[in-house]
Protein backbone atom coordinates (compact mmCIF):
# COMPACT_ATOMS: atom_id res chain seq x y z
CA UNK A 1 0.00 0.00 0.00
CA UNK A 2 1.23 3.57 -0.74
CA UNK A 3 -0.15 4.57 2.59
CA UNK A 4 0.13 3.52 6.30
CA UNK A 5 -1.79 3.39 9.12
CA UNK A 6 -0.04 4.36 12.18
CA UNK A 7 -0.78 4.48 15.56
CA UNK A 8 -1.38 7.63 18.02
CA UNK A 9 1.75 6.37 19.96
CA UNK A 10 4.03 6.73 16.93
CA UNK A 11 3.44 10.63 16.39
CA UNK A 12 4.23 13.13 19.24
CA UNK A 13 0.89 15.44 18.49
CA UNK A 14 -2.55 14.18 19.55
CA UNK A 15 -4.48 12.26 17.06
CA UNK A 16 -7.34 15.42 16.34
CA UNK A 17 -4.22 17.89 15.18
CA UNK A 18 -2.40 18.60 12.10
CA UNK A 19 1.16 18.86 11.58
CA UNK A 20 0.43 22.54 11.07
CA UNK A 21 -0.83 23.41 14.94
CA UNK A 22 -3.65 22.29 17.36
CA UNK A 23 -7.65 22.19 15.78
CA UNK A 24 -8.52 23.20 19.67
CA UNK A 25 -10.20 26.64 20.19
CA UNK A 26 -7.35 29.15 22.20
CA UNK A 27 -8.17 29.52 25.94
CA UNK A 28 -10.01 32.86 26.56
CA UNK A 29 -8.17 35.45 28.43
CA UNK A 30 -9.76 38.77 27.83
CA UNK A 31 -11.21 39.33 31.76
CA UNK A 32 -7.34 39.34 32.39
CA UNK A 33 -6.12 41.99 29.14
CA UNK A 34 -9.06 44.01 30.39
CA UNK A 35 -8.18 44.22 34.23
CA UNK A 36 -4.57 45.10 33.42
CA UNK A 37 -5.72 47.75 31.24
CA UNK A 38 -7.99 49.74 33.58
CA UNK A 39 -5.25 49.47 36.27
CA UNK A 40 -3.02 51.46 33.65
CA UNK A 41 -5.22 53.87 32.92
CA UNK A 42 -6.34 54.45 36.60
CA UNK A 43 -2.22 54.80 37.77
CA UNK A 44 -1.35 57.12 34.97
CA UNK A 45 -4.33 59.35 35.92
CA UNK A 46 -2.94 59.78 39.31
CA UNK A 47 0.76 60.51 37.69
CA UNK A 48 -0.59 63.38 35.45
CA UNK A 49 -2.27 64.64 38.45
CA UNK A 50 0.77 65.00 40.70
CA UNK A 51 2.42 67.02 38.49
CA UNK A 52 3.58 65.42 35.43
CA UNK A 53 1.90 66.73 32.90
CA UNK A 54 3.13 70.55 33.31
CA UNK A 55 6.51 69.63 32.79
CA UNK A 56 5.72 67.79 29.04
CA UNK A 57 6.50 70.58 27.36
CA UNK A 58 9.75 70.72 28.14
CA UNK A 59 9.85 67.28 27.19
CA UNK A 60 8.37 67.83 23.75
CA UNK A 61 10.90 69.08 20.48
CA UNK A 62 11.16 72.67 20.30
CA UNK A 63 9.43 74.32 18.08
CA UNK A 64 11.15 76.59 15.42
CA UNK A 65 11.32 80.37 16.06
CA UNK A 66 8.09 82.51 14.96
CA UNK A 67 6.22 78.99 15.08
CA UNK A 68 3.04 78.84 16.98
CA UNK A 69 2.41 76.91 19.58
CA UNK A 70 -0.60 74.89 20.27
CA UNK A 71 0.34 74.16 24.13
CA UNK A 72 0.85 77.31 25.47
CA UNK A 73 -2.21 79.92 25.43
CA UNK A 74 -0.39 82.63 23.06
CA UNK A 75 1.04 82.34 19.79
CA UNK A 76 4.68 82.71 19.44
CA UNK A 77 5.36 85.74 17.77
CA UNK A 78 6.08 86.51 14.35
CA UNK A 79 9.91 86.15 13.30
CA UNK A 80 11.67 89.82 13.06
CA UNK A 81 12.44 89.90 9.28
CA UNK A 82 9.02 89.22 8.25
CA UNK A 83 7.93 92.57 10.34
CA UNK A 84 7.36 95.62 8.20
CA UNK A 85 8.01 98.53 9.46
CA UNK A 86 4.51 100.96 10.07
CA UNK A 87 4.20 103.87 7.68
CA UNK A 88 2.82 106.42 8.86
CA UNK A 89 -0.55 108.29 7.38
CA UNK A 90 -1.06 112.17 6.66
CA UNK A 91 -3.07 113.67 8.77
CA UNK A 92 -4.63 116.30 6.14
CA UNK A 93 -7.77 115.27 4.22
CA UNK A 94 -6.75 114.76 0.42
CA UNK A 95 -9.00 114.93 -2.31
CA UNK A 96 -9.05 114.13 -5.78
CA UNK A 97 -8.62 117.53 -7.80
CA UNK A 98 -10.13 118.20 -11.03
CA UNK A 99 -8.72 121.24 -12.95
CA UNK A 100 -9.91 123.22 -15.74
CA UNK A 101 -10.29 121.47 -18.56
CA UNK A 102 -9.15 123.68 -21.58
CA UNK A 103 -11.20 124.51 -24.09
CA UNK A 104 -11.91 122.26 -27.61
CA UNK A 105 -8.98 122.37 -29.79
CA UNK A 106 -8.73 120.56 -33.38
CA UNK A 107 -6.21 117.56 -32.70
CA UNK A 108 -4.30 118.28 -35.99
CA UNK A 109 -2.11 114.61 -36.91
CA UNK A 110 0.01 115.66 -39.20
CA UNK A 111 1.96 119.41 -39.24
CA UNK A 112 0.29 121.40 -42.07
CA UNK A 113 -2.92 119.03 -41.82
CA UNK A 114 -6.40 119.53 -40.82
CA UNK A 115 -7.99 118.74 -37.60
CA UNK A 116 -10.59 115.16 -37.52
CA UNK A 117 -13.46 117.81 -37.06
CA UNK A 118 -12.25 119.34 -39.98
CA UNK A 119 -11.93 116.11 -41.99
CA UNK A 120 -15.37 115.00 -41.23
CA UNK A 121 -16.92 118.03 -42.33
CA UNK A 122 -14.99 118.40 -45.32
CA UNK A 123 -16.02 115.19 -46.69
CA UNK A 124 -19.10 113.88 -45.02
CA UNK A 125 -21.57 115.34 -47.80
CA UNK A 126 -19.46 113.61 -50.14
CA UNK A 127 -20.44 110.37 -48.70
CA UNK A 128 -23.55 108.33 -49.19
CA UNK A 129 -25.41 105.17 -48.11
CA UNK A 130 -25.67 102.45 -50.90
CA UNK A 131 -28.84 100.56 -50.11
CA UNK A 132 -29.48 97.19 -52.11
CA UNK A 133 -32.71 95.04 -52.53
CA UNK A 134 -31.72 91.57 -53.42
CA UNK A 135 -33.65 88.56 -54.46
CA UNK A 136 -33.68 87.13 -51.16
CA UNK A 137 -32.96 89.89 -48.40
CA UNK A 138 -31.03 93.48 -48.87
CA UNK A 139 -27.45 94.64 -48.27
CA UNK A 140 -26.11 98.31 -47.93
CA UNK A 141 -22.67 99.88 -47.99
CA UNK A 142 -21.16 103.51 -48.73
CA UNK A 143 -20.19 105.33 -51.93
CA UNK A 144 -18.23 108.71 -52.32
CA UNK A 145 -19.00 111.40 -54.75
CA UNK A 146 -17.34 111.58 -57.75
CA UNK A 147 -19.22 114.79 -59.43
CA UNK A 148 -21.60 117.27 -59.17
CA UNK A 149 -23.86 115.67 -61.48
CA UNK A 150 -24.54 112.79 -60.14
CA UNK A 151 -21.57 109.88 -60.48
CA UNK A 152 -20.71 107.41 -57.63
CA UNK A 153 -18.22 105.28 -56.87
CA UNK A 154 -18.16 102.48 -54.41
CA UNK A 155 -16.98 98.58 -54.63
CA UNK A 156 -18.04 96.11 -56.93
CA UNK A 157 -19.25 93.18 -54.68
CA UNK A 158 -21.67 95.74 -52.40
CA UNK A 159 -23.86 95.93 -55.93
CA UNK A 160 -23.70 92.93 -58.30
CA UNK A 161 -26.28 90.96 -56.82
CA UNK A 162 -28.42 93.80 -56.54
CA UNK A 163 -31.73 93.99 -58.05
CA UNK A 164 -32.22 97.72 -57.29
CA UNK A 165 -29.89 99.97 -55.73
CA UNK A 166 -30.58 103.19 -53.69
CA UNK A 167 -28.56 105.94 -52.77
CA UNK A 168 -29.10 108.22 -49.87
CA UNK A 169 -27.74 111.07 -49.05
CA UNK A 170 -26.14 113.29 -46.03
CA UNK A 171 -28.59 115.70 -46.06
CA UNK A 172 -32.15 112.59 -46.06
CA UNK A 173 -32.73 112.52 -50.14
CA UNK A 174 -32.48 109.06 -51.71
CA UNK A 175 -32.37 108.64 -55.36
CA UNK A 176 -32.25 105.61 -56.96
CA UNK A 177 -28.99 104.82 -58.78
CA UNK A 178 -28.38 103.39 -62.22
CA UNK A 179 -25.11 101.31 -62.66
CA UNK A 180 -22.97 102.54 -65.09
CA UNK A 181 -20.11 99.72 -65.04
CA UNK A 182 -18.39 97.13 -62.68
CA UNK A 183 -14.98 95.82 -62.57
CA UNK A 184 -14.80 92.68 -60.21
CA UNK A 185 -10.83 92.26 -60.50
CA UNK A 186 -10.24 95.52 -58.87
CA UNK A 187 -13.92 95.38 -56.66
CA UNK A 188 -14.68 98.96 -57.71
CA UNK A 189 -18.55 100.23 -59.79
CA UNK A 190 -20.23 103.25 -60.71
CA UNK A 191 -23.32 104.33 -60.03
CA UNK A 192 -25.78 107.53 -61.64
CA UNK A 193 -27.97 109.49 -59.91
CA UNK A 194 -29.95 112.34 -61.46
CA UNK A 195 -29.02 114.86 -58.87
CA UNK A 196 -26.75 117.95 -60.16
CA UNK A 197 -25.90 119.63 -56.78
CA UNK A 198 -23.26 117.17 -55.26
CA UNK A 199 -20.74 118.00 -53.36
CA UNK A 200 -17.77 115.75 -55.22
CA UNK A 201 -15.12 114.40 -53.24
CA UNK A 202 -11.75 115.63 -53.14
CA UNK A 203 -9.35 113.06 -54.69
CA UNK A 204 -5.60 112.83 -53.92
CA UNK A 205 -2.33 110.82 -54.86
CA UNK A 206 -2.13 107.62 -52.96
CA UNK A 207 1.60 107.05 -54.14
CA UNK A 208 2.23 109.82 -51.86
CA UNK A 209 1.98 107.82 -48.96
CA UNK A 210 4.16 106.78 -46.20
CA UNK A 211 3.77 104.10 -43.36
CA UNK A 212 2.68 105.92 -40.38
CA UNK A 213 0.69 108.69 -42.22
CA UNK A 214 -2.72 109.37 -40.28
CA UNK A 215 -5.73 108.67 -42.15
CA UNK A 216 -9.52 108.24 -41.52
CA UNK A 217 -12.41 106.07 -42.81
CA UNK A 218 -16.12 107.25 -42.79
CA UNK A 219 -18.75 104.93 -43.26
CA UNK A 220 -21.90 102.99 -42.59
CA UNK A 221 -20.52 100.24 -40.05
CA UNK A 222 -23.28 97.73 -39.87
CA UNK A 223 -25.53 99.36 -41.98
CA UNK A 224 -27.35 102.64 -42.47
CA UNK A 225 -28.40 103.10 -38.73
CA UNK A 226 -24.83 103.76 -37.67
CA UNK A 227 -24.32 105.74 -41.16
CA UNK A 228 -21.72 108.54 -41.27
CA UNK A 229 -19.57 106.66 -38.18
CA UNK A 230 -15.90 108.38 -38.67
CA UNK A 231 -12.73 106.39 -37.36
CA UNK A 232 -8.81 107.08 -37.84
CA UNK A 233 -5.83 105.31 -37.76
CA UNK A 234 -3.05 105.11 -39.77
CA UNK A 235 -1.12 103.66 -42.64
CA UNK A 236 0.01 100.16 -41.88
CA UNK A 237 1.65 99.32 -44.83
CA UNK A 238 1.83 100.47 -48.87
CA UNK A 239 1.40 98.14 -51.89
CA UNK A 240 0.22 95.39 -49.70
CA UNK A 241 -0.07 92.55 -52.01
CA UNK A 242 -3.03 90.22 -51.28
CA UNK A 243 -4.66 87.28 -53.47
CA UNK A 244 -8.56 87.18 -53.07
CA UNK A 245 -11.49 85.72 -55.72
CA UNK A 246 -8.88 84.37 -58.15
CA UNK A 247 -6.73 87.48 -58.39
CA UNK A 248 -4.66 89.64 -56.62
CA UNK A 249 -4.97 93.17 -55.89
CA UNK A 250 -2.56 95.94 -54.49
CA UNK A 251 -4.03 97.70 -51.24
CA UNK A 252 -3.33 100.14 -49.26
CA UNK A 253 -3.51 98.67 -45.51
CA UNK A 254 -4.76 100.47 -42.35
CA UNK A 255 -5.41 100.10 -38.74
CA UNK A 256 -8.42 102.10 -38.90
CA UNK A 257 -11.70 100.23 -37.71
CA UNK A 258 -13.24 99.23 -40.70
CA UNK A 259 -16.88 97.07 -40.54
CA UNK A 260 -19.62 95.09 -42.80
CA UNK A 261 -21.16 98.75 -44.41
CA UNK A 262 -17.69 100.64 -44.51
CA UNK A 263 -17.00 98.63 -48.21
CA UNK A 264 -17.51 101.66 -50.68
CA UNK A 265 -16.15 104.19 -48.34
CA UNK A 266 -13.73 106.78 -48.53
CA UNK A 267 -10.21 106.38 -46.66
CA UNK A 268 -9.20 110.24 -46.19
CA UNK A 269 -5.53 111.46 -45.38
CA UNK A 270 -4.93 114.46 -43.06
CA UNK A 271 -5.51 116.86 -45.77
CA UNK A 272 -9.04 115.75 -46.27
CA UNK A 273 -7.94 114.32 -49.34
CA UNK A 274 -9.65 110.72 -50.70
CA UNK A 275 -6.72 108.47 -51.16
CA UNK A 276 -8.15 104.93 -51.01
CA UNK A 277 -12.02 103.47 -51.45
CA UNK A 278 -12.37 100.85 -48.35
CA UNK A 279 -12.53 97.44 -49.75
CA UNK A 280 -11.96 94.77 -47.19
CA UNK A 281 -10.86 93.68 -43.75
CA UNK A 282 -8.94 90.49 -42.51
CA UNK A 283 -11.76 88.63 -42.25
CA UNK A 284 -11.91 88.05 -45.84
CA UNK A 285 -8.86 86.08 -45.74
CA UNK A 286 -9.44 84.46 -42.14
CA UNK A 287 -11.66 83.05 -40.03
CA UNK A 288 -9.60 83.67 -36.54
CA UNK A 289 -11.77 85.85 -34.31
CA UNK A 290 -11.00 88.99 -32.74
CA UNK A 291 -8.40 89.94 -35.17
CA UNK A 292 -8.46 94.20 -35.09
CA UNK A 293 -6.72 96.70 -36.74
CA UNK A 294 -6.60 94.91 -40.04
CA UNK A 295 -8.18 96.83 -42.79
CA UNK A 296 -7.69 97.67 -46.45
CA UNK A 297 -8.48 100.29 -49.71
CA UNK A 298 -7.80 100.12 -53.10
CA UNK A 299 -5.56 103.46 -54.09
CA UNK A 300 -6.56 106.40 -55.71
CA UNK A 301 -4.68 106.02 -58.37
CA UNK A 302 -6.16 102.68 -59.14
CA UNK A 303 -9.21 104.12 -58.30
CA UNK A 304 -8.88 106.78 -60.72
CA UNK A 305 -7.72 104.37 -63.76
CA UNK A 306 -10.64 101.88 -62.65
CA UNK A 307 -13.42 104.65 -62.91
CA UNK A 308 -12.38 106.93 -66.12
CA UNK A 309 -12.96 103.86 -68.46
CA UNK A 310 -16.46 102.80 -66.84
CA UNK A 311 -17.46 106.28 -66.94
CA UNK A 312 -16.42 106.45 -70.55
CA UNK A 313 -17.02 103.18 -71.97
CA UNK A 314 -19.08 100.80 -69.18
CA UNK A 315 -15.97 98.45 -68.78
CA UNK A 316 -12.08 98.17 -68.20
CA UNK A 317 -10.14 97.50 -71.33
CA UNK A 318 -8.01 94.41 -71.79
CA UNK A 319 -10.16 92.51 -69.30
CA UNK A 320 -10.58 88.52 -70.43
CA UNK A 321 -14.33 86.62 -70.37
CA UNK A 322 -15.51 83.55 -72.22
CA UNK A 323 -18.42 84.42 -74.63
CA UNK A 324 -20.46 82.00 -72.54
CA UNK A 325 -23.58 82.37 -71.28
CA UNK A 326 -24.69 80.06 -68.39
CA UNK A 327 -25.16 79.21 -64.62
CA UNK A 328 -23.79 77.11 -62.28
CA UNK A 329 -24.58 73.59 -61.83
CA UNK A 330 -25.53 73.27 -58.44
CA UNK A 331 -24.99 70.32 -56.11
CA UNK A 332 -28.38 69.72 -55.92
CA UNK A 333 -28.59 69.20 -59.74
CA UNK A 334 -25.30 67.34 -59.53
CA UNK A 335 -26.58 64.88 -57.03
CA UNK A 336 -30.54 64.84 -58.67
CA UNK A 337 -29.72 64.56 -62.41
CA UNK A 338 -26.40 62.85 -62.30
CA UNK A 339 -24.63 65.60 -63.78
CA UNK A 340 -20.66 66.83 -63.55
CA UNK A 341 -20.01 70.41 -61.64
CA UNK A 342 -19.19 73.09 -63.61
CA UNK A 343 -20.41 75.57 -65.66
CA UNK A 344 -24.37 74.53 -67.64
CA UNK A 345 -24.38 76.27 -70.81
CA UNK A 346 -27.77 77.88 -71.32
CA UNK A 347 -26.85 79.83 -75.05
CA UNK A 348 -25.19 78.21 -78.14
CA UNK A 349 -22.59 80.18 -79.86
CA UNK A 350 -22.48 80.00 -83.25
CA UNK A 351 -19.39 78.91 -85.31
CA UNK A 352 -18.78 77.23 -83.12
CA UNK A 353 -19.05 73.32 -81.62
CA UNK A 354 -20.18 74.32 -78.27
CA UNK A 355 -24.22 74.21 -77.88
CA UNK A 356 -26.09 74.77 -74.94
CA UNK A 357 -26.67 72.26 -72.54
CA UNK A 358 -23.47 71.28 -72.72
CA UNK A 359 -21.35 72.00 -69.12
CA UNK A 360 -17.91 73.33 -69.03
CA UNK A 361 -14.97 71.30 -66.96
CA UNK A 362 -11.85 72.56 -67.40
CA UNK A 363 -9.98 75.46 -68.70
CA UNK A 364 -6.78 75.13 -70.29
CA UNK A 365 -6.45 71.63 -68.20
CA UNK A 366 -7.42 73.76 -64.84
CA UNK A 367 -10.51 72.23 -63.47
CA UNK A 368 -13.33 74.55 -62.95
CA UNK A 369 -16.52 74.05 -60.61
CA UNK A 370 -16.93 77.90 -59.66
CA UNK A 371 -17.02 81.42 -60.69
CA UNK A 372 -13.84 82.13 -58.71
CA UNK A 373 -11.86 79.22 -60.22
CA UNK A 374 -12.73 80.40 -63.52
CA UNK A 375 -11.27 83.96 -62.83
CA UNK A 376 -8.11 82.30 -61.34
CA UNK A 377 -7.65 80.96 -65.14
CA UNK A 378 -9.19 83.60 -67.29
CA UNK A 379 -6.75 86.37 -64.73
CA UNK A 380 -3.62 84.75 -66.33
CA UNK A 381 -4.43 85.66 -69.90
CA UNK A 382 -5.43 88.65 -72.10
CA UNK A 383 -8.39 89.56 -74.22
CA UNK A 384 -7.94 87.76 -77.76
CA UNK A 385 -6.13 85.41 -76.15
CA UNK A 386 -7.41 81.24 -77.22
CA UNK A 387 -8.17 78.41 -74.94
CA UNK A 388 -8.78 74.91 -74.70
CA UNK A 389 -12.14 73.86 -73.02
CA UNK A 390 -13.11 70.52 -72.14
CA UNK A 391 -17.11 70.04 -72.04
CA UNK A 392 -19.38 67.44 -71.21
CA UNK A 393 -22.27 66.41 -73.12
CA UNK A 394 -24.88 63.34 -72.42
CA UNK A 395 -22.05 61.62 -70.75
CA UNK A 396 -19.26 62.28 -72.86
CA UNK A 397 -16.58 64.53 -72.65
CA UNK A 398 -14.37 66.43 -75.91
CA UNK A 399 -12.26 69.35 -76.40
CA UNK A 400 -12.62 71.90 -78.32
CA UNK A 401 -10.98 76.05 -78.36
CA UNK A 402 -12.18 79.76 -77.97
CA UNK A 403 -10.93 82.68 -78.09
CA UNK A 404 -11.34 84.72 -74.84
CA UNK A 405 -13.37 88.20 -75.38
CA UNK A 406 -12.89 91.59 -73.76
CA UNK A 407 -15.32 91.85 -70.98
CA UNK A 408 -18.35 94.72 -71.32
CA UNK A 409 -17.34 94.73 -75.59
Amino acid sequence: MDEQYQSPEQHPQEHHSYGNGSTKPPKSRGGLIALILGIGIFLLGIVSTNGILPFLPSLLPTAPSGAVSFLGSEPSEVPTEATYETVPVPTNNTQLQLQPAPDNVDNIPQAGGLGFQEIYSKNIPSVVSILCDLENGSASGTGVVLSKNGYLVTNAHVIEDAVQIHALLTDGRTFPARLIGLDKVSDLAVLYIAADDLTPATFGDSTKLRVGDAVAAIGDPLGVELRGTMTNGIVSAINRDLYTNGRTMTLIQTNAALNSGNSGGPLINCYGQVIGINTMKIGTFSDEAGVEGLGFAIPSVTVKEIVDQLITQGYVSGRPVLPLTGEWVSAFHQQFRHIPAGLYITRSLENTPIQARDILLQVDNVRVTNEDELHVVLNSHNAGDTVTLVLYRAGMQYTTSITLAEAGS
